[in-house]
């Protein structure tokens, strides 16, 4: 193969390869079970199945509108007014997109310019960041201390200057699996009002939320509504990340400018695949039954390692769970789930791959997205930790 022979003035110097990439080639290596990256490891409902192969089959394989299907968005549409009485034109004010990443990407691109600074609270989902970069703008990073990762709103406070341009939230929260209240909503209404700045709220675990607790979505709040792309993934409800299908709801000034930059980096999502779609979310119960269903996988998972050497603080939501190792090595979180792939067969990821500065609070993350035999495996090799 020849060799690019010039030198190349990268745009993201400290972005490499993903960790999850790295830690799932590290179990495949080894035949370790990959409770690492977070993807279910069963089948989807095979309506869902059946409704894309009825798509394809009728000959709709070509491109789809570049705002998607009107009938996904009408259905979207219905759900955002059902759930959390929010009413989005679905003409003009949501868009289908090719997965969650895809969405929050358009999103900052669209509204963020040179010097603009963006609040993320860390850790945080590791596409954040370089999409800000990429616009020149700047990451102001606010931390969060274990166990409970909650907001400290006097130094958000502190933070908000004449350039903040966005905040960025994500409720239920990966990794940490914990959520938003409603008086985090309240404080962030009240910081936001009578400012220019815009929200990006990722809610892409909205029905995946235990213990009787409620998912507080922006859209339940009007004035943080008329500031906010909001943004939902059909892979985390339906059990298909590899499908990359999402959606993005957003006020039709934000929408305009969301669909300017979507247009040219997809145009639009797979077509059969939106129709299929259209067609399951007529089935609601699927969808209202997740959190059960969810929190079944999360009950056995911790009960099965009730007895092992880690500390936990049960998930309060998503389909991740945190694990404090602090008992049982002072290694960093990186080393340590290493040598769990390597020694034990069970795949993880540490958790300070999600901070600016890689802060090491000795924890790592867990999915729990798996068939109960790969949960009853896992916890057999933790248990021996």
């Amino acid at each position: 193969m020849p060799q690019f022979p010039n030198k190349i003035r990268t745009k993201l110097p400290r972005v490499g390869t993903t960790i999850f990439a790295v830690m799932s080639s590290l179990a495949a290596e080894h035949n370790a079970v990959n409770l690492g990256q977070g993807f279910p490891d069963f089948m989807c409902h095979p309506d869902l199945l059946k409704y894309a192969d009825e798509a394809m089959q009728k000959g709709l394989n070509q491109y789809a509108p570049m705002p998607g299907l009107l009938s996904l968005r009408e259905r979207v549409a219905e759900k955002a007014s059902e759930l959390y009485g929010a009413d989005f034109n679905p003409a003009s004010e949501i868009t289908i997109t090719a997965g969650g990443t895809e969405a929050i990407y358009a999103a900052i691109t669209s509204v963020i310019n040179e010097d603009d600074e963006v609040i993320i609270f860390e850790p945080a989902y590791d596409c954040y960041a370089p999409a800000i970069e990429l616009c020149k703008g700047i990451p102001v990073y606010i931390s969060l201390e274990p166990p409970e990762y909650k907001i400290p709103w006097e130094q958000v406070r502190k933070r908000i200057n004449p350039r903040t341009r966005m905040i960025m939230i994500n409720t239920p929260h990966n990794p940490t699996g914990t959520i938003w209240s409603h008086d985090d909503m309240l404080q962030l209404e009240k910081l936001t009002n009578d400012t220019d700045i815009i929200i990006i709220s990722d809610e892409v675990y909205e029905h995946i939320i235990f213990d009787g607790l409620e998912h507080q979505s922006v859209l339940k709040y009007p004035r943080l509504a008329e500031r906010s792309f909001v943004i939902y993934s059909f892979g985390k409800t339906y059990h298909n990340t590899g499908w990359k299908m999402g959606y993005c709801l957003a006020p039709e000034t934000l929408m305009n400018e969301f669909r300017k930059v979507h247009q040219f980096i997809v145009f639009s999502a797979n077509t059969p695949l939106q129709h299929a779609f259209a067609q399951i979310m007529k089935q609601k119960k699927l969808y209202l039954d997740l959190k059960d269903f969810y929190e079944q996988k999360r009950n056995l998972f911790l009960k099965l390692i009730d007895d092992s050497r880690f500390k936990y603080v049960p998930a309060a939501g998503s389909y991740f769970q945190i694990l404090d190792y602090s008992a049982i090595t002072n290694e960093k979180d990186t080393d340590f789930a290493v040598r769990l792939v390597k020694e034990f067969g069970i795949a993880s990821v540490p958790v300070s791959v999600f901070y600016n500065h890689n802060d090491d609070h000795k924890q790592l993350r867990f999915c729990f997205a798996k068939e109960n035999a790969t949960l009853e495996k896992a916890a057999e090799k933790l248990l021996k930790v």
